[in-house]
């Protein structure tokens, strides 16, 4: 009940749920939630930023938009991973959280179809893919001029489901958004939400009924490695809708380079 605050509330871990992978072993799907209206943060990897045991590192983001991102990496485990639990451990302003992180039965999810067999958009860096959907994603890597903006083009298509009777939604059918994951600096994306201009990809997916690209650029305020996460969202929305399903992450890792004219 108490009224937003620009910045110096607290940034919670949320643990989504998890499934089963082919291989035996099981994703445990997590995101966060910024309570800061204004204030992103930045909170390394160590004390104020740790998944436990067998961390700190899980590949948790280390930068936190504002607002609540859901789903946005997966923490793999064994397949004897059992009744065993992690806890995922954020500071932010001075404020502690903890959440679990673990495979009770009651948080199993299905990331890959809903209950109309709606499936997450396909996602893809190049025209003839490969295209992986679901939240575990694909990544890139590539390199980048601190002088230069670095052009971030995906190619995204989905089945464009909707619930059986339901008009067909006046908004698009597939949408792209950029954000940065880890990095020492500013991230600065010339449209962080461009639009996907449809059209017919070289290597579409079969069961895809729509496709297209988006292409966006990203500037660095300094050099150093960095992660950037595209999330590309079907008709069910951000966070498909609260319902797990559907939608696809992908990372582009990115060395920027302090000198003019770096190659990709």
């Amino acid at each position: 009940m108490e009224p937003p605050h620009d910045s110096g509330q607290s940034v919670t871990g949320a643990f989504e749920g998890w499934f089963a992978n082919p291989d035996g072993s099981f994703s445990i799907l997590a995101g966060y939630y910024n309570r800061n209206v204004k204030q992103e943060l930045d909170i390394p990897v160590g004390p104020n930023n740790r998944i436990e045991p067998g961390g700190p590192d899980q590949g948790q983001p280390t930068h936190f938009v504002t607002g609540r991102m859901w789903g946005n990496f997966v923490i793999k485990v064994p397949k004897d991973f059992g009744d065993k639990q992690l806890t995922w451990t954020l500071v932010a302003n001075g404020k502690t959280t903890v959440i679990p992180l673990n495979l009770k039965t009651d948080w199993e999810v299905s990331p890959f179809v809903d209950g109309i067999g709606n499936t997450p958009p396909y996602i893809s860096f190049a025209e003839t893919g490969p295209f992986v959907r679901g939240p575990v994603g694909q990544s890139a890597t590539v390199s980048a001029a601190l002088d230069s903006p670095l052009t971030l083009t995906v190619w995204v298509a989905d089945d464009a489901k909707v619930v059986l009777g339901m008009q067909r939604p006046k908004t698009p059918p597939i949408t792209v958004g950029w954000t940065k994951f880890r990095g020492p600096g500013t991230v600065t994306f010339s449209n962080p939400r461009p639009a996907v201009e449809e059209q017919d990809l070289k290597a579409r997916p079969s069961n895809a009924a729509v496709s297209g690209k988006a292409t966006t650029t990203a500037t660095f305020s300094e050099p150093g490695d960095y992660i950037l996460r595209v999330v590309a969202n079907d008709w069910t929305r951000d966070g498909g809708g609260g319902f797990q399903c559907c939608w696809t992450n992908a990372q582009v890792k990115v060395a920027v380079q302090p000198g003019p004219a770096a190659g990709r």
